[in-house]
């Protein structure tokens, strides 16, 4: 175990600058701690959020920039003080990498709502050195931050669900809407939509995919029985849009929940939601407690997703395609499988 004491050379696929453009990078990872798990990077989810940080959308960006936090590996090696995993052990990372442990979100168990989380990229671990995420060969990640890949399930499809189905799990687990015979709406059917119908349809919730696309949208509506009808609508859509529309179609106490990174303001008239005693609401990801729950709940249900395996040398163009909603539903980047090296 002394290797655990020195640094170690890793090559990912990293943006330089805000085109966004991914190409090979060498870097080192942090000393390994007693608490780390070391992993060889198997498989790595592709999500709308890489895009908003390579191109540096959000005005935050720092570079070189390994994206990737749909991250599936295998345990190489473990620090003195872990217990949870072992080597050989098949794992999952996702959004996050830190947190401070003592606010009141760490102490709840819902540490994504830590003002000091370290993101699995684009962030600055405890050391000062840059977080680098999964379209990589390795990394090394806090055991708290690390989940089992329940046995039996396939691990390119076990990747989309440690972000987009945990973004979904988490607010239908709080809000107390996983008993079934719920009526739920999934407006937008990308990555995260995609995994929305199936969760609720596992939960036995009549399930609508309302589009987004303004066509899709008024066919949508009228075949709804529209008004008053839903329970709930998760929001998924990571671009500006109305709300009214949506707003209309919940029934008393019916729930609107954001889980799409929108930069610009979001309008809607104060009756839409005064008149039915409706709320609009947010929800960030998921914590680890529920990461652990989502995964066992999909195993139970055989939930697995669409998607679409690729190496990482066609990275570059799976961004472009997915910009323009070219995806069922989900890349997932085969990293063990690819060349990295240029």
């Amino acid at each position: 175990m002394g290797s655990l004491d020195t640094e170690r050379a890793t090559m990912g696929w990293a943006a330089k600058d805000p085109s966004g453009i991914l190409s090979p990078y060498t870097y080192t990872l942090r000393n390994t701690g007693a608490e780390d798990v070391y992993i060889k990077v198997l498989y790595c989810g592709i999500c709308h959020t890489d895009i908003h940080q390579i191109k540096n959308d959000l005005g935050m960006s720092n570079y070189p920039m390994v994206p990737g936090h749909e991250v599936v590996g295998e345990v190489k090696e473990v620090g003195s003080e872990v217990s949870n995993f072992k080597v050989g052990d098949k794992v999952g990372v996702g959004v996050l990498v830190g947190c401070c442990r003592n606010c009141r979100p760490c102490e709840a168990d819902v540490e994504q709502y830590c003002n000091k989380k370290i993101w699995s990229y684009n962030d600055v671990y405890t050391d000062g050195k840059p977080t680098q995420g999964g379209f990589a060969e390795s990394m090394v990640v806090d055991q708290k931050f690390v989940v089992k890949i329940p046995d039996g399930m396939a691990l390119e499809q076990a990747a989309p669900l440690l972000c987009a189905g945990v973004t979904v799990f988490s607010p239908l687990s709080h809000f107390g809407l996983k008993q079934s015979g719920l009526r739920g709406g999934i407006l937008g059917l990308g990555g995260v939509g995609h995994m929305g119908v199936l969760i609720a349809k596992a939960m036995g919730h009549h399930v609508t995919v309302i589009s987004s696309s303004d066509k899709k949208r008024v066919e949508a509506m009228e075949h709804l029985e529209a008004a008053d009808s839903l329970d709930y609508i998760i929001d998924t859509v990571p671009a500006n849009h109305p709300l009214e529309p949506y707003l209309s179609l919940l029934k008393l106490d019916g729930k609107l929940i954001l889980t799409g990174v929108i930069n610009t303001p979001m309008q809607f008239l104060t009756p839409m939601v005064m008149l039915g005693r409706k709320a609009i609401t947010g929800s960030f990801i998921g914590s680890m407690k529920e990461t652990k729950e989502m995964l066992e709940f999909c195993r139970e249900k055989g939930v697995t997703s669409m998607i679409e395996v690729i190496k990482m040398d066609y990275v570059n163009k799976a961004f472009e395609r997915l910009e323009k909603n070219d995806v069922r539903y989900r890349f997932v980047v085969d990293v063990a499988g690819s060349k990295l090296d240029p």
